[in-house]
Parts: C-alpha cells; structure tokens; sequence
C-alpha cells in the first residue's frame, strides 16, 4: 500500500517549497520550518536525510541553507520520498498483512494491485516542478489499467 508517512510529506512540502524560491538560492531551515509551520528540529533532519541522498545542497555560514540538488523539472516525487518511505517493493498487504503478492493474496489483492501500481507510476512521473507550476501543468498521464 503507497501512503505517505508524515515524514515523506514534510519532506515534499520542503523540496516544493525551495523550488518555488529564486533559482539557486539556499533558505535556511528556520524560513522553510516557519513558511511550512513544520516543527524546525524535525525538518532539520529530514533536510539532513535528503542532502545526503543527493536531493539536496547544504552550505553553512551567513549565506548557507539549503537548495536544490538539482532542477526541478528533473526530481521526481519519487526520489524526494525514497529515503522515508518504499514505493519501490511489492504492494504492502492493504489489509495490514504485510507483503501480498500474487501467489498469496488477501482479500483486497487483486483489486489493490492496479491502484498501488498507479500510485507508484504517479511518484514516478511527476516532478515537482509539475506540482509547482502555477497551475497551468498538465498531470503526468497514467495508463489505465484493470486490476490483476
């Protein structure tokens, strides 16, 4: 099953926000925790996570903060979430029963299926820059598909 846990959000929140600032320019975590109203030592870290992963820079000093590793229109949802949460195994049981797969399904399997798998495509596909344009992108097309 594809949620977000709380973290991978304020992770996303974070990434939109500093690809919404002026290009290159690093916003220190006191502006994007209050900007965001997220609790600033908690997003310190996530920050912290998402530098090492490569989504990020960090500098230091006066001018420091963080930016962008890279463009917008090239950083996935996928890959800001990555390091919080795993979109990229088999579907989590829906019903809470940890790993389903085809030769053990529970329940809701067969129909879950399509749906994890669209959402993972979703993560994907999308950019932020598709999700910080104003307004005027065009969502990623998803193929549509029955359930398995």
């Amino acid at each position: 099953m594809v949620i977000l846990s709380q973290t991978a959000i304020y992770a996303l929140k974070a990434t939109m926000y500093l690809a919404e600032t002026e290009k290159g320019r690093s916003v220190r975590v006191d502006d994007i925790a209050g900007a965001l109203d997220v609790p600033r030592n908690y997003l310190s870290k996530i920050l912290s996570v998402l530098t090492r992963a490569g989504v990020l820079h960090s500098a230091r000093g006066p001018s420091g903060g963080f930016r962008l590793a890279h463009v917008a229109s090239e950083l996935s949802l996928a890959e800001v979430i990555a390091p919080f949460d795993d979109i990229t195994g088999s579907p989590t049981c829906f019903l809470g029963g940890g790993r389903c797969s085809d030769a053990t399904p529970c329940a809701a399997h067969a129909r879950w299926k399509g749906v994890s798998a669209a959402v993972r495509d979703f993560l994907d596909r999308t950019t932020l820059d598709d999700l910080t344009r104003d307004g005027t992108a065009e969502p990623a097309a998803l193929p549509m598909s029955t359930p398995a």
